[in-house]
């Protein structure tokens, strides 16, 4: 399995470590090579997992796995322990320990916390997509995450946001959920991991969270990949069908106000015979050709929804996973 690439940032220049580069800081504790690399990774997407998760990453046996657990735990940065709320799954290993984290350049990660059954099923969905598509960009922190789309140009306002209220203020927490976010020169790919909802409501809030985004993205010509993780049949059939209708909609039927601008002023030079502003575009018959391919541009556009590509992805490692409301 390969190691996935950085993503640089086209405004910022900045580089998103990769794993390798993150594992770097766990040799202090005995940590190196592949099982410093997974490490890494299930501390970027969550900081939970199983062992099977990390068996597979190995492909080694699981009884080295299980040392390597053993291992993390006598160091005192992580517990195994069978989740709270969740059946089917035996136990799982949390790494909550900070020195791991500010070894690894991710500070004092919140995400550390579980609260809920749903919140670890989410993590574990979340960790395993990741591990069947390591060669993506993936943004793994808060920080690179706003840092790379405002690198782009998109403004904070437009990102999935939360205000939690608490003795110090308001905490302003972007992206809450915390799934896991690809993003490249060319595409986005946002995963969204269904823990076992009965409905599809938690997506349909979720999907309308990152609305503003990605319509932001879909004006700067890049293409957006929405992905739901799931388990079960039923969820697969549920979640597909959201995810058909984000195919479509919403289809932005007007033009968008740059092109409406573009438009209107060649119309303008054109009907008061303004040569000058005509000139700019190499004359009126090359203005016309261009009035004309934006026009036809926005007509095709008009036509797709935000999203390029949509697909429902399902989890064997996980598939006999249960949260209590689902017994």
């Amino acid at each position: 399995m390969e190691t996935p690439k950085q993503w640089i940032g086209p405004a910022a220049g900045r580089a998103v470590p990769g794993l390798r580069e993150r594992a770097e800081g766990l040799k202090p504790f005995g940590w190196k090579g592949r099982r410093a690399e997974w490490i890494a990774l299930a501390c970027c997407h969550g900081g939970v997992f199983t062992r099977v998760q990390w068996t597979s990453f190995l492909g080694s046996h699981h009884e080295k796995v299980g040392r390597a657990v053993r291992k993390l735990v006598a160091q005192g940065v992580a517990i195994e322990e069978k989740p709270p709320g969740i059946k089917g799954i035996g136990r799982i290993c949390r790494i909550h320990g900070r020195p791991i984290y500010k070894a690894l350049g991710l500070g004092d990660r919140r995400r550390r916390r579980i609260t809920s059954p749903e919140v670890t099923m989410r993590r574990l969905l979340g960790l395993d997509y990741v591990l069947e598509h390591p060669r993506l960009p993936w943004l793994p922190t808060e920080a690179d995450r706003v840092a790379a789309f405002e690198a782009l140009g998109i403004e904070r306002g437009l990102l999935p946001q939360r205000v939690y209220r608490g003795a110090l203020g308001g905490l302003r927490r972007f992206f809450p959920l915390g799934l896991p976010i690809a993003l490249d020169t060319e595409r986005a790919v946002f995963v969204y991991a269904e823990p076992g909802y009965e409905t599809a409501t938690a997506i349909r809030s979720w999907g309308a969270k990152h609305g503003d985004l990605w319509k932001g993205l879909w004006d700067l010509g890049l293409k957006i990949e929405v992905v739901a993780v799931v388990r079960r049949w039923k969820e697969y059939g549920r979640t597909s069908r959201v995810l058909a209708n984000w195919s479509r909609y919403p289809r932005p039927s007007e033009i968008d106000e740059e092109t409406r601008r573009d438009l209107a002023r060649i119309e303008q030079a054109i009907l008061g015979g303004d040569v000058r502003t005509l000139d700019e575009y190499g004359g009126l018959n090359a203005a016309l050709k261009h009035a004309i391919a934006l026009e036809n541009r926005a007509r095709r556009r008009a036509g797709r929804g935000l999203t390029e590509r949509v697909k429902t992805w399902s989890s064997d490692r996980l598939a006999g996973a249960r949260i209590w409301w689902e017994s």
